[in-house]
């Protein structure tokens, strides 16, 4: 292949670029934007090419596809190898998972910070009133890691808020009476966004009545905590510390790897963002999409991972409704728990 002038490559990225907003309007069908990603993965994203080509697909093959059949690469990937689809463009953030000394750790090149901006502001204004919503973070464990998304995300949010009351917690500390009376007056409910179990002791050890209408988001997490819970019982714990009704109990699930999330509002069914589908996976021949209702690994199309990767197969169990709605139920067994929300169900 001919080597291509500098400019000219600058120039198809930037045409890229201003196309693939688009996934995050109603100006193209999920489909089409698909069809037009996979062209570029598999032009640009090498480490994308091979993984198909090993398993007998060309880019002929990948044109038309629908998203149930589109070859997914295991989230693992990001541990081992360098997912990037942008080029010679520098990476604008960079983010990497949690890990013990010495693990190796999954780490997201990303490769424009505006399109993890949108992913965030929209994908949570699909679900939630966000400007009516003063959000607080407590994360625990995550502190540690100056390159955490959640970190990010949540500072997003903060971001965003003309209060000037959005904040992250202090580790250990109860939510104040001074802090929660200066959101009342501004007539707003509270996001609280947090790492499960550090919100459960934030809930045991400094209960409060938060304002009306506001929602607990836990993120999943096992850090820093001293037993195992089902998420059933971990919600009604945090609704009675935090004074609100068990169905404001949410959840999110998300990773490092991902640059959207998907949210359970009040049940234990988590819904995704228009440019996100999810299916359920045969572990033994993950090429196969799952009857509904029927267990298998989770897999993962985000449009918006468009430079680095967006077709993941995560290691989590998981079981999918007619509707799209899906259920985490934990890590499938070979894989390493790490990264996701795999709090355990009441019925494992």
């Amino acid at each position: 292949m001919p080597e291509l002038n500098p400019l000219f490559l600058y120039r198809i990225f930037v045409d890229m670029l201003e196309k693939f907003v688009s996934i995050f309007t109603t100006e193209n069908t999920f489909e089409s934007d698909l069809r037009e990603i996979l062209k570029w993965q598999w032009s640009q994203n090498p480490v994308y090419r091979r993984f198909s080509e090993n398993i007998g697909y060309d880019a002929a093959s990948l044109t038309g596809m629908r998203a149930a059949e589109v070859p997914l690469l295991p989230v693992e990937a990001f541990r081992d190898t360098r997912l990037y689809a942008a080029g010679d463009h520098p990476p604008e953030l960079y983010f990497q998972s949690s890990g013990t000394t010495g693990m190796v750790r999954s780490r997201h090149e990303v490769a424009y910070e505006n399109v993890y901006r949108q992913a965030i502001m929209q994908g949570i204004q699909q679900f939630y009133p966000i400007e009516n919503m003063v959000v607080l973070g407590y994360t625990p464990g995550y502190n540690d890691n100056p390159d955490s998304s959640l970190i990010w995300m949540i500072n997003e949010l903060i971001r965003h808020d003309t209060t000037g009351l959005s904040a992250f917690l202090p580790v250990g500390q109860p939510i104040t009476a001074g802090l929660l009376a200066a959101i009342e007056d501004t007539e707003k409910s509270v996001l609280l966004f947090g790492a499960a179990f550090g919100l459960v002791d934030l809930a045991e050890r400094h209960p409060v009545l938060l304002p009306q209408g506001s929602i607990i988001m836990e993120t999943g997490g096992m850090k820093t905590f001293r037993r195992e819970m089902s998420r059933t019982a971990m919600h009604q714990i945090l609704a009675d510390g935090f004074g609100i009704p068990l169905e404001a109990v949410h959840s999110e699930y998300g990773m490092t790897e991902l640059l959207s999330q998907c949210y359970a509002q009040g049940d234990s069914w988590f819904v995704s963002p228009p440019w996100v589908q999810v299916s359920i996976r045969n572990p033994f021949n993950p090429l196969e999409t799952l009857p509904y209702g029927e267990q298998g690994l989770i897999g993962i199309i985000d449009l918006a991972n468009w430079a680095s990767c967006p077709f993941l197969l995560t290691g989590d169990r998981g079981v999918q409704r007619a509707d799209g709605a899906f259920q985490v139920l934990g890590r499938w067994s070979k894989y390493h728990l790490r990264g996701c929300n795999f709090l355990l169900e009441d019925e494992l």
